[in-house]
């Protein structure tokens, strides 16, 4: 029988990654629910193709368009934010696919926890804000992530067969971004085409920011401490420009244990979609002849502050990984509007996480309180610019 999957973010570069998997397993997965901010030419597409029960236009003001156009193919139209979280609560499929971007991918990801659903889990965000929250949440339903995050995907696949006990430290590696052997003294100069510009990975344009400035990686780190059950200090970094090896897992006797492929986002979402298989696929070969050199760098947390950022945030707990996530949010999306410059954005994550008042534990709904607050305080940093 088909797995039935539901793909949030669909028209996203993790939605159509995940829709390119699904065409090559097509008798496998049948599609449910789609959703999309507001692109309405290739949600209107991606239903006509693949003809889900219904789909989402989170951005109202374009909704109507869609219902037009779909009117007489028997698909279900939700319109904006409320839409979203109506079916992120449903449980008549198998998975959901989260591959929304930043903090509004929380609350969905709780949604399908609690009904029951498997989360095959992309928004990295979903566990800095609320990875306490999420794993009681699994532990009370049964549900289960599984990691799309290249470096998350992984370790995970690292740790098959492994006991936790036996872990030292996990290494996430890191290609460094486009800035990474740039002068810092040039930082204030940076253009948006440039930090656009990712050597290796083709991303979105919210998480290719977040590379260039690393905090990407700072909340991998995060991420990965409540994914895994480990604490900050099992959880480093290693920049590695190649991107082969997607991460590492060192053991107590200090052998270490690395998954390698060639940097294609297929490779990890298939894995989310068809685990505990390694389902035969014909994405690019990793030719490591071909490559001949693999090398390794020492993080610069001066040059990133972002890096000590996040940590700092997990070190304090409770609600400062929320803050610290959501500033991040609207500081890089205020950066891609070009309202603030490329050195603002650590700058003003501090500041938020700095004047914040903290929340030793936090309910979901505190969580959306904080996330209005952060939103707030941004804006008023980036009017003073």
């Amino acid at each position: 029988m088909a797995k039935k999957i539901s793909i949030l973010g669909s028209t996203g570069s993790i939605g159509v990654n995940t829709l390119g998997v699904i065409d090559t397993f097509q008798d496998e997965f049948d599609v449910v629910y789609l959703s999309t901010f507001q692109n309405n030419k290739l949600i209107i597409e991606q239903a006509k193709r693949y003809r889900p029960k219904a789909l989402v236009v989170v951005n109202d003001s374009n909704a109507e368009d869609v219902k037009e156009v779909l009117e007489k193919e028997n698909i279900e139209i939700l319109i904006g934010r409320d839409g979203l979280l109506e079916i992120s609560k449903r449980d008549d499929i198998d998975l959901v696919m989260n591959g929304l971007v930043g903090s509004a991918g929380m609350e969905p990801t709780i949604n399908a926890l609690k009904a029951g659903v498997d989360v095959a889990l992309s928004n990295k965000e979903s566990m800095v804000m609320a990875g306490d929250l999420i794993n009681n949440t699994m532990n009370e339903s049964g549900a289960k992530i599984y990691p799309v995050d290249s470096e998350h995907s992984a370790i995970w696949q690292c740790l098959v067969g492994e006991n936790i006990e036996d872990i030292k430290r996990i290494i996430l590696t890191g290609s460094g971004g486009p800035f990474r052997t740039r002068d810092v003294n040039t930082f204030s100069e940076i253009s948006l085409k440039e930090a656009l510009n990712h050597p290796n990975w083709s991303m979105g344009k919210k998480i290719t920011i977040d590379s260039a400035t690393m905090m990407n990686k700072g909340l991998e780190v995060i991420e990965a401490r409540w994914l895994f059950d480990l604490q900050i200090n099992q959880i480093d970094i290693l920049i590695h420009p190649q991107s082969i090896i997607h991460s590492m897992v060192e053991f107590n006797d200090r052998s270490v244990k690395a998954q390698l492929g060639i940097p294609d986002m297929k490779i990890p979402i298939q894995y989310a979609l068809t685990y505990p298989t390694h389902a035969l696929a014909e994405w690019g070969e990793l030719d490591l002849a071909k490559i001949g050199k693999l090398t390794f760098e020492e993080k610069d947390i001066e040059k990133f502050p972002c890096i000590g950022l996040a940590y700092e945030s997990i070190r304090i707990g409770g609600s400062a990984p929320a803050v610290l996530n959501v500033a991040n949010d609207n500081a890089v999306y205020s950066f891609l509007n070009k309202r603030i410059k490329f050195t603002d954005i650590p700058d003003i994550i501090e500041k938020a996480c700095n004047a914040h008042d903290l929340v030793k534990d936090p309910s979901l709904e505190e969580l959306l309180e904080l996330e209005l607050w952060t939103y707030e305080f941004v804006m008023k940093e980036i009017d003073k610019k």
